[in-house]
């Protein structure tokens, strides 16, 4: 099964090894740095996932989910933070104070009218429908992990993608190996290379093309 992915985010210089880990593992993903050119995309053909950055270059990316989750409520989407614990320093514009808390927290931080409540970039998205919030310091396997666990809950039922040679089979929708029937375990980076290895039948492949 392909997984349709759009990467929105107004730089991608610190995407680049999850980018590169979301095309060696399969996933079809197009890139983008405006909300208006997503939205185009959005319309025009189906996808799986929408991973949208903080910031894009013509809005910033709360605000962008906002809009999206008011035409579609349900396509499966991960923001990436700068920072696990990055607080807002501005309301984006669109946005209230009264949607990004959750209902009924009537005591935030014991904030007032004189001193507003710090809310972080994570509890933001989630607020605003995101489905998981990721950062580019956070481990890059993990990552690979819950975006994989978001595709799960939210695909609709296909048939697994299975990768075979002889006794080996790899599952790329469930991530497992086996071997003449019988699962085995792996880590991560064995299970990255053997997908590698059965995906480049009769070629050699160079170190610094498997680093």
């Amino acid at each position: 099964m392909k997984i349709n992915v759009i990467f929105a985010a107004k730089d991608f210089s610190r995407a680049s090894l999850i980018l590169e880990m979301l095309n060696r593992q399969g996933y079809s993903v197009l890139t983008s740095h405006r909300s208006r050119e997503v939205m185009g995309m959005l319309s025009e053909k189906s996808f799986d996932l929408v991973v949208i950055g903080q910031t894009l270059a013509d809005e910033d990316g709360l605000a962008f989910l906002k809009n999206l989750r008011a035409k579609n409520k349900t396509i499966p989407v991960i923001a990436m933070l700068e920072s696990p614990d990055t607080y807002l320093d501005h309301m984006p514009a669109g946005l209230t104070l009264e949607a990004l808390l959750p209902h009924g927290h009537g005591a935030f931080g014991g904030h007032n009218a004189h001193q507003p409540p710090r809310i972080s970039y994570k509890l933001a998205f989630f607020q605003l429908g995101a489905d998981e919030c990721l950062s580019y310091s956070q481990d890059l396997h993990e990552s690979m992990a819950r975006i994989r666990a978001v595709v799960r809950r939210t695909a609709s039922a296909q048939p697994d993608e299975v990768i075979k040679l002889n006794e080996i089979e790899i599952n790329l929708s469930s991530y497992t190996v086996r071997i003449s029937g019988k699962e085995i375990t792996v880590t991560a980076k064995e299970f990255d290379l053997l997908y590698v290895f059965l995906s480049s039948p009769n070629r050699v492949l160079s170190r610094p093309y498997l680093i």
